[in-house]
């Protein structure tokens, strides 16, 4: 599968989001900074997760912090689509809940805008 698009597709898709990001939320959450218009990384998370035994792509997932802010968690995936992740019993969590063996597995805590907004480009008026 083609994962490209056309930069005009691309300007197309996120002038839609960036005039209606607020509109889609309740009322009582606009203008608090919840959805992000972008998210920027350094390159060397990405290698680690890719240069991994198995990895042949990469997973985006939608989580919410404590202050109601959406972040991208990405993770690898292997050839039959699975998240590639080390999972162990979590002894000090919630009955239930699982831990990664290591902390080189999932990427966060990218650079959120607002807030860290990149400079201007076609994608970004």
């Amino acid at each position: 599968m083609n994962h490209f698009i056309s930069l005009a597709l691309a300007e197309q898709m996120t002038a839609q989001y960036r005039s209606s990001y607020e509109s889609i939320l309740k009322p009582e959450f606009q203008q608090s900074g919840i959805l992000p218009l972008c998210e920027s990384f350094d390159r060397a998370p990405f290698d680690v997760l890719l240069a991994k035994n198995g990895c042949t792509g990469l997973r985006i997932y939608y989580g919410m912090d404590e202050e109601l802010k959406i972040h991208a968690i990405i993770v690898g995936t292997n050839e039959a689509g699975e998240d590639m992740l080390t999972i162990s019993p979590a002894s000090s969590l919630a009955a239930g809940s699982m831990t990664t063996e290591t902390e080189d597995e999932i990427i966060e805590r990218g650079n959120r805008c607002p807030d860290i907004c990149p400079p201007e480009s076609p994608l970004n008026p």
